[in-house]
């Protein structure tokens, strides 16, 4: 149980605490006319926090008094062993050293809630019995998920958060976007953009001299620590085995690296291969991309492209092809518009490869083709013929390449095709 005095010591520090300066999230958090919490989800060390710190400056923007807005990190060292009940005596408690508050709209804000076991029940009283606008943040795509469906009923919006976007990343390194560029505001664009491509967790964005160790340690201590903690994993050694293996494959089969393993003379079953790689798409530092099929158990059977959260989680693992970053770098902002690996984003290969198939409306809508180099005339007939291949076979004329730095129009055997630079295609 939480002590009395470390509740009164968290409730009233935020009020001498300082908003940190912060860059402008692309994500715009409404205030709600209903009642419905807000939940922000999204990996460790993405700017869950600092959203919620956004939200927070917004509302003392509208005037709203200070002790009117309560910051919970779940997560501090005071609150270790946080449980349902202690949730509630916290709530007692505000009002008591705030009972003018009683007839007022508070907001409650909850971070890093899944710690909490039980944490929905809490919510959900409330929101049915006081006038409390609250919002949630965590770290497990799947566990907030269920959580919500089961005991929230749907009585929330949630809202996605991943490291920096390219537009976010150069506001955070005070470049200003201008729809005319001059030949040195172009050179320091691409500049800024080869830095993008390796990687935009907000922290190695700022501290770009600590880059590598930031990321080493987002990788050994955040992603690790938390997989084998939350799913009280014991061989370790092949978790890091297979998170190498990932990072270092544009296809993965389970079975491959089940010989590999066992080439090794290590032994492990390949239900246990998939519920690592489960557990790594729970932390949403993994997305499994599927092949394009009418049949969804066909889809389920193809070989998965694996892509992940950030870039820099491939970069500090000696991934330099610019090619295969601005891959990464194209899926993950196809995910920050709402695409998912579940239901519209896939890929397509018919004996060439298209590496994004969009599908709206319950149709495919356009196909995407990232190429860095476009200039070499074999790659570029490979990746035209494969966009060809597949318009024809999936009756889609929207077909794109995103490339480094060529854009335009182009004919290629009676269809349409475009160029974008992928800087300009990031921007939006």
């Amino acid at each position: 149980m939480i002590k009395r005095d470390i509740w009164i010591k968290v409730i009233k520090d935020l009020y001498e605490f300082k908003l940190p300066e912060m860059v402008e999230r692309d994500i715009k958090i409404s205030e709600l006319p209903i009642k419905r919490a807000v939940s922000i989800i999204g990996p460790r060390r993405a700017g869950k926090t600092y959203l919620m710190f956004q939200v927070i400056k917004s509302l003392l923007g509208k005037n709203i008094e200070r002790n009117r807005i309560l910051y919970i990190n779940i997560e501090s060292d005071l609150l270790f062993g946080c449980e349902l009940s202690d949730l509630r005596n916290m709530l007692e408690l505000y009002y008591e050293i705030y009972p003018e508050n009683k007839n007022e709209k508070v907001h409650l804000f909850l971070d890093e809630i899944q710690v909490v076991p039980g944490w929905e029940k809490f919510v959900r009283a409330v929101m049915d019995n006081e006038n409390i606008q609250i919002y949630v943040s965590g770290s497990s795509s799947k566990l907030l998920s269920k959580e919500i469906a089961t005991g929230l009923r749907g009585r929330t919006i949630s809202y996605y958060v991943y490291p920096f976007s390219f537009r976010e990343f150069l506001e955070a390194k005070g470049f200003k976007i201008e729809t005319y560029l001059s030949s040195s505001q172009k050179a320091h664009l691409l500049n800024l953009l080869d830095k993008f491509l390796e990687g935009s967790y907000p922290e190695a964005v700022f501290f770009e001299e600590e880059k590598e160790k930031i990321l080493r340690e987002i990788i050994d201590v955040t992603i690790y620590r938390d997989v084998v903690e939350r799913f009280k994993i014991k061989n370790i050694k092949v978790l890091k085995l297979l998170l190498k293996n990932l990072i270092a494959s544009t296809y993965f089969s389970v079975h491959g690296f089940y010989n590999y393993l066992k080439s090794l003379g290590i032994k492990v079953g390949k239900n246990t291969l998939y519920s690592y790689i489960d557990n790594f798409s729970d932390e949403m530092v993994l997305f499994m991309l599927r092949r394009y099929s009418e049949s969804y158990k066909k889809k389920e059977q193809t070989i998965p492209k694996p892509y992940f959260v950030d870039n820099g989680l491939l970069a500090v693992n000696g991934i330099e092809s610019k090619g295969r970053l601005m891959e990464n770098a194209v899926f993950l902002e196809l995910v920050r518009k709402g695409f998912t690996t579940e239901n519209n984003l896939f890929y397509f290969d018919s004996q060439k490869e298209v590496d994004f198939v969009l599908k709206e409306g319950g149709k495919i809508s356009r196909l995407i083709q990232v190429c860095y180099d476009i200039d070499d005339f074999t790659t570029k007939e490979r990746e035209l013929s494969a966009l060809a291949r597949a318009g024809e076979e999936l009756k889609c004329s929207d077909m794109i390449v995103i490339t480094y730095d060529y854009d335009g129009t182009e004919d290629y055997k009676g269809r349409e095709i475009k160029f974008v630079p992928v800087w300009k295609w990031l921007i939006g």
